[in-house]
């Protein structure tokens, strides 16, 4: 029997309009480098990895000067220009555009670009983690603050019991067929075990890694920075 692989999906479309910088933010520079190519060394160098696929917007001006400055990546990155308007669509028109290399009982990884802080025991841990899972998973952090629910006015309306709960990270990873299945089918879902929980699954939560947050705020970038830098 032919052991499943294991393939990288980065959508890397958006246009990071709460970063308020000029470019998309998965260019902007961290720790020497675009976090878009923190995500991309990381998964590239992984042994685990067959190969890594970025979906960027058919008009992107800036992954070519990029992998340009990264010939290492050569052989091991494919860029496809077919990025959504949302992170669903991007996904999923990467995961129609990488079907001739992938089987459906591949497991693809989907990162977010602006998640540089992913180190490969992360990738190791959730690949392990999910061996023979017949689901899939995502690495994910559980809840220590005391959550409130607000109201009107920013009132706030409950307090939410934490217990059981988990802050959702990136990868997310699923064998390809069931993952393009979920989200051909899924209506609004903001991340790729949303639209396998649609299909009534349940995927398994792997614990993940605090320097693993999505840069998403300009404070985000400087704390990104620190981790990346070994400083934290």
């Amino acid at each position: 029997m032919i052991s499943s692989r294991h393939f990288a999906l980065i959508p890397a479309a958006g246009i990071g309009v709460r970063m308020g910088t000029q470019q998309p933010k998965q260019y902007l520079r961290i720790a020497g480098k675009p976090m878009l190519l923190h995500a991309l060394d990381t998964f590239a160098a992984s042994p685990a990895i067959a190969h890594v696929f970025a979906v960027v917007d058919a008009e992107d001006g800036y992954v070519e000067e990029v992998l340009s400055a990264a010939p290492h990546l050569a052989g091991r990155v494919t860029v496809l220009w077919n990025g959504g308007a949302t992170r669903h669509e991007s996904v999923l028109n990467g995961l129609h555009a990488m079907r001739a290399q992938v089987g459906d009982d591949d497991w693809v990884l989907v990162h977010d670009a602006a998640r540089p802080g992913l180190t490969a025991a992360l990738i190791d841990k959730l690949a392990q983690s999910l061996r023979g899972d017949a689901v899939g998973g995502l690495l994910a952090l559980p809840v220590v603050d005391t959550m409130k629910r607000s109201g009107m006015n920013d009132r706030v309306e409950a307090t939410v019991p934490r217990a059981r709960l988990w802050a959702a990270q990136t990868p997310q990873m699923f064998r390809y067929a069931l993952l393009r299945r979920a989200l051909e089918q899924a209506v609004n879902v903001t991340d790729e075990a949303s639209a396998v929980e649609a299909l009534g699954l349940q995927p398994k939560l792997v614990e993940g890694s605090p320097r693993n947050f999505k840069v998403t705020m300009p404070h985000d970038a400087a704390l990104a920075e620190l981790y990346l830098k070994g400083i934290l």
